[in-house]
C-alpha cells in the first residue's frame, strides 16, 4: 500500500509530457515546477512584441487555472533559459506565482533558434515583419515550398514574406504601427535599398500610400508592353531572360495581380530597351527597311521626340514622321469577343452584335486585300517604334511627295509645317495649340491621380447621405455610360436644356443649376428597367428580378394582376390536362396489374 501512495506521489510531482520539436515526438522528457527566479528569457529569441492587454488576460486565467501548457526551458550556468513559452512565462509572473512548469531539455544554439522561429511562425498574431525575418532567417536552410509545408502556409504566402524581409527599417516601421499595408510593404520590398531609401526621403516624415504608389508605378513596368522578347536569354546575358529574373514580380507572388509580369528594377528594364532600340537599328539598316519614329511633326519638338530625331540621323537614317508616310497596317481579324469589348456600353442586344461582326469582318476582308496588294501598289516594308516604349511592329509603307518649293511648303497645313518654317503670327498660333494640348494631357494626369487617391481613402464607407453633388454627377455618370443614343432622343432629349453653345464645364454647372431629384429618379427608374435578366431568370429565383416586380406592384399593380391572371388560367388549363392524362395512365396500370 505504501509503495502505491508513494508512487502515485511521485507522479503528481514529476509528469511525463510529451513534446513535439522539429516534427518528432519525444516522450521522455519530464514537467518541473522550477522556480521562477531561476529561469531568464531568451534575449535572441525571434519574437520581440507583446500584447500587454492580452498578457493581463492570460494572467487572468493563470490565476484561475494555472499554467495548462508547460513551457520549455534549456540549463545555461546555473540558471534556465526559455526555448517556448516566453508569453506564458510573462503571465504568469504577472499573476505573481513563485514557481511555472516546465519542460527541461537541452538544445544546440542553432537548434534553438530555429525551434523557436518555428513556434513563433505557427502562431496566429505574428507581427508581419518579425515574421518576414523568421522566414529569411529559415529560407537558407530550407526551400520556400519546405517552409510553406512546415508551417502550414502556402507558397505564395511564404514569397511575399520573404520579400517583406528585404523592406528597410524606415518602412517595416510604418508596417509595424499599421499605417502601411503589408502588400504596399511588399511593393516597395520589390526595389533595391537605395532605391526604397530615395522613396522614404521623398515621402517626407508623414506616411503617405498615395504618394507611395505613384512611386512604385512610376518605377516599375509592364513586362507585356516591352518591346523585346521576355524570353530572350542573350538580349543582355548578364541578366538573362526576365521570366526567371527576381525582379519580375510573378515571381514574387501575385503583386501586381494574378501573374502580372512588372519588372522592378529599372535600370536592368532600361539597358534591355536601349539595346533593343540599338539591334531595331542595325536590323533596319541590315534589311534595308525604313525606321519610322511614331512621331507626328506637331510633336516634332518636343524633348524626348529631338533626341530620338538626332539618334537616327546620327546612324544615317533619312527621317520619316508619320506625316510623311501612308502606312498600311496588317489587319486583326475581328471575333464575336473583340465587338462586346468595343460596344460593352452600348445597349446592343445579341442579334445586333452579330450584325456588327459581320459588318466588321467585311471592313477586315477589304483591309486584308489591300494589306496583301501593298507591294504591288508601290509600298515598301517599314518597321514603325513607339518614341518612348520602342515598341515596334512590321507595316508597308508609301513616302508621300511633297513639292519643294518654299511657297509650297506654306501651302501646306499650319499643323504640318516646322516651327522655322512658320512665320513669327503662326508659330505664336502653334505655340498655343501646343500649350491647349500638353494642358489636356496635364489635366488628364491630374484627374487620375485624384480619382486614384480618393479610392484609397474610405470615401465608399461614408455615412453621410448622397449631397446633391452626387446626385447630379451619379445622374451625369447613369446618362453618358447607359442610356444608349436611341434612348437620349427617346426618354432625355432635353435633360441638359439649351446648351450648345456652352463649354463642357459650363455644361455641369448649368445641370447641376437646374438640376431636380425627377431627373435623377427618372434616370433610375430607366436602369432598372435596363438590368433585369431574361433566360431562365424570371421573377421569383434572381434578386434584381425580384426586387423589380415588387417595386413594380407599386405602380401598375391592376395590369400586373391582369397579367398574371392570364398566366394563372392558362396553367389551370394546363394542369387540368395534366391530371386528365395521368389519370388515363393510372388505369392502363391498374389493367396491368390484374
Amino acid at each position: 500500500m505504501t509503495t502505491k501512495t508513494s508512487t502515485r506521489n511521485k507522479r503528481s510531482r514529476t509528469n511525463t509530457a510529451q513534446t513535439e520539436v522539429n516534427g518528432k515526438i519525444n516522450s521522455t522528457l519530464q514537467i518541473q515546477n522550477l522556480p521562477i527566479g531561476k529561469i531568464k528569457p531568451d534575449p535572441n529569441q525571434p519574437r520581440k512584441t507583446f500584447d500587454e492587454k492580452q498578457l493581463i488576460e492570460l494572467s487572468q486565467s493563470i490565476k484561475k487555472h494555472g499554467v495548462l501548457q508547460p513551457i520549455t526551458v534549456r540549463p545555461m550556468n546555473g540558471h534556465y533559459l526559455i526555448v517556448m513559452g516566453e508569453r506564458r512565462y510573462r503571465a504568469n509572473k504577472l499573476a505573481d506565482n513563485k514557481s511555472i512548469p516546465c519542460i527541461v531539455k537541452a538544445f544546440e544554439d542553432n537548434d534553438v533558434l530555429e525551434v523557436q522561429i518555428i513556434e513563433n511562425l505557427q502562431r496566429k498574431d505574428v507581427e508581419p515583419t518579425e515574421e518576414a525575418e523568421a522566414i529569411a532567417y529559415l529560407s537558407d536552410k530550407y526551400a520556400p515550398s519546405e517552409i510553406a509545408q512546415r508551417l502550414g502556409r502556402t507558397d505564395n504566402f511564404i514569397r511575399q514574406r520573404l520579400k517583406l524581409a528585404g523592406l528597410i527599417e524606415g518602412f517595416k516601421h510604418f508596417v509595424r504601427n499599421g499605417e502601411m499595408t503589408i502588400s504596399l510593404g511588399v511593393g516597395v520590398a520589390l526595389f533595391e535599398p537605395e532605391e526604397q531609401q530615395m522613396m522614404l526621403e521623398a515621402m517626407g516624415d508623414d506616411f503617405n500610400a498615395h504618394q507611395i504608389n505613384r512611386m512604385i508605378k512610376n518605377q516599375s513596368y509592364d513586362l507585356l508592353m516591352a518591346p523585346f522578347d521576355v524570353d530572350d536569354k542573350t538580349l543582355i546575358a548578364k541578366v538573362g531572360d526576365c521570366n526567371s529574373c527576381p525582379f519580375n514580380a510573378a515571381n514574387q507572388g501575385n503583386l501586381f495581380g494574378e501573374g502580372k509580369m512588372v519588372c522592378t528594377k529599372a535600370s536592368c528594364y532600361e539597358a534591355k530597351k536601349n539595346k533593343c532600340f540599338l539591334d531595331l537599328i542595325e536590323q533596319s539598316k541590315r534589311e534595308n527597311i525604313i525606321l519610322i519614329p511614331e512621331i507626328m511633326k506637331y510633336w516634332a519638338d518636343d524633348e524626348n521626340n529631338q533626341l530620338i530625331i538626332s539618334q537616327l540621323e546620327k546612324k544615317g537614317f533619312k527621317v520619316y514622321l508619320l506625316d510623311d508616310v501612308e502606312v498600311i497596317e496588317n489587319p486583326i481579324e475581328p471575333t464575336m469577343a473583340s465587338i462586346k469589348k468595343e460596344y460593352e456600353h452600348y445597349d446592343y442586344s445579341e442579334d445586333d452584335l452579330k450584325v456588327e461582326l459581320s459588318e466588321a469582318k467585311k471592313e477586315y476582308e477589304e483591309e486584308l486585300k489591300v494589306f496583301q496588294s501593298a507591294k504591288s501598289n508601290g509600298f515598301v516594308n517599314a518597321i514603325v517604334f513607339h518614341a518612348s516604349t520602342y515598341k515596334h511592329r512590321e507595316v508597308f509603307v508609301k513616302i508621300i511627295e511633297r513639292p519643294e518649293s518654299g511657297s509650297a511648303t506654306h501651302l501646306a497645313p499650319l499643323t504640318e509645317r516646322k516651327m522655322a518654317d512658320c512665320s513669327p503670327e503662326e508659330q505664336i498660333i502653334k505655340i498655343n495649340e501646343r500649350e491647349i494640348r500638353k494642358k489636356q494631357i496635364e489635366n488628364n494626369k491630374q484627374f487620375e491621380e485624384i480619382v486614384g487617391m480618393i479610392k484609397e481613402t474610405k470615401y465608399i464607407d461614408t455615412k453621410k447621405a448622397l449631397s446633391t453633388d452626387e446626385m447630379v454627377a451619379f445622374s451625369i455618370s447613369l446618362f453618358e455610360n447607359n442610356v444608349d443614343y436611341m434612348s437620349q432622343q427617346k426618354h432625355f432629349p432635353n435633360i441638359f436644356g439649351k446648351t450648345s453653345k456652352m463649354n463642357k464645364v459650363q455644361v455641369v454647372e448649368h445641370f447641376k443649376k437646374n438640376f431636380k431629384k425627377e431627373i435623377f429618379h427618372k434616370l433610375i427608374r430607366y436602369i432598372l428597367t435596363k438590368q433585369v435578366h431574361f433566360g431562365e431568370s424570371n421573377h421569383v429565383n434572381n434578386l434584381t428580378n425580384i426586387s423589380f416586380y415588387n417595386a413594380m406592384q407599386g405602380y401598375y399593380k391592376t395590369k400586373i394582376a391582369s397579367i398574371e391572371k392570364g398566366y394563372a388560367e392558362d396553367r389551370v388549363k394546363r394542369e387540368a390536362r395534366l391530371k386528365e392524362r395521368i389519370k388515363i395512365l393510372e388505369v392502363k396500370i391498374q389493367a396491368l396489374e390484374v
